[in-house]
């Protein structure tokens, strides 16, 4: 069992863990429809795209019991699938655009659809008792994949090692162990001297709240610094390297990640600094060629001129609040993924990784 638990189900409902209380309050949110669920991830109850993902498969778990129920399309005698079907299709689309920039929403809806769209003609405790099952397998094989991810990282890491991260990679933000700082956790497990260097990440916080809050959790030491002071550290030659997560990833390797990262891969790359970024497969959308395709999300302004209710600008200034950016795959040293690492990634050596691992797993 995982020490941290972002999110629980209990089979009447999907517990959420409130991350805009931590680190002072420890508290779990239950959601027991797909439109609480919502409402969740846009007031950033949950976040960090694989965590979003698994979410979403719980959310689609929740609607397919309602719909399931609901007399217009289970009268007791009939089942209607077109109907259901169409209606599931729906409330996917609406979740969808509750954070459109991760692509693990989408990969969780489609992933219950597609699973809905193969029990056709079941009876409807069949279908619900396949979809739970679903999302009780994504949940298990999430946490897997940190875990794959991590060891794979740790190889990159000397001892000792000082890492600079942005934002929230961890267990927080997924459903446990974490990507970017699962790779820290399985190095510091082997016994490598890890220092970790996290960036408060404004406006939201999720380096002083929720990284320093985690690695605290496990006895890693960490440091925390403003966004702003990143560039002081790497010029001096005190970080050795910087791992951050993802959201999205397109086929030529351009990555979103939470605002502020693109700004630490120039710097990486001015300071000959490695760039590390860790995502599971699941994180890649090779729907899209390029970075310039990827929708980022902008956030409510208050979220740079408040916090907590305190006002921290004057009233009426103008805020803009893009919440991610695009770091394009020619500042990136390495993606790091559960089977294994892309060096320099381009749209050639990501589609020939993959394709390598794909037949791999074939023989």
């Amino acid at each position: 069992m995982e020490k941290i638990r972002p999110l629980i189900w209990n089979k009447d409902a999907l517990l959420l863990l409130d991350q805009r209380l931590l680190p002072w309050e420890k508290k779990y949110i239950p959601c027991h429809n797909i439109t609480e669920v919502e409402e969740a991830i846009r007031k950033m109850v949950v976040r960090g795209a694989p965590a979003i993902g698994v979410t979403a498969v719980y959310a689609m778990l929740l609607a397919a019991r309602e719909l399931a129920s609901s007399p217009e399309i289970n009268d007791g005698n009939t089942f209607k699938w077109e109907l259901f079907l169409r209606k599931l299709a729906a409330a996917g689309n609406t979740l969808k655009m509750t954070r459109p920039t991760a692509v693990n929403l989408s990969w969780g809806v489609d992933k219950v659809i597609q699973q809905a769209e193969e029990q056709r003609g079941a009876s409807p405790d069949v279908l619900l008792l396949s979809l739970e099952e679903l999302a009780s397998n994504i949940y298990t094989e999430d946490i897997a994949v940190n875990k794959k991810i991590g060891a794979h990282g740790a190889t990159l890491l000397s001892s000792p090692c000082t890492i600079l991260t942005h934002c929230n990679a961890g267990a927080l933000a997924t459903a446990g162990y974490g990507t970017a700082l699962g790779i820290v956790r399985s190095a510091y497990k082997d016994g490598k001297v890890i220092q970790v260097y996290a960036n408060e990440t404004r406006p939201f916080l999720q380096g002083a709240r929720l990284t320093a809050w985690e690695l605290l959790q496990e006895g890693i030491p960490v440091t925390l610094i403003i966004d702003s002071a990143a560039g002081y550290f790497l010029q001096r030659g005190q970080i050795d390297c910087v791992i951050v997560g993802a959201d999205r990833i397109a086929a030529n390797g351009d990555v979103a990640n939470k605002i502020g990262t693109y700004m630490l891969a120039v710097l990486a790359e001015k300071n000959k600094v490695p760039f590390y970024v860790a995502a599971p497969r699941s994180t890649f959308d090779f729907s899209i060629s390029s970075g310039e395709e990827i929708l980022v999300e902008e956030r409510a302004g208050t979220e740079i001129t408040l916090f907590n209710g305190v006002s921290l600008a004057p009233e009426g200034v103008r805020a803009l609040n893009p919440s991610f950016d695009i770091t394009p795959a020619s500042l990136i040293t390495a993606i790091i993924t559960e089977y294994g690492i892309i060096n320099r990634p381009g749209q050639k050596t990501i589609r020939d990784f993959f394709t390598f691992k794909s037949q791999e797993d074939n023989l």
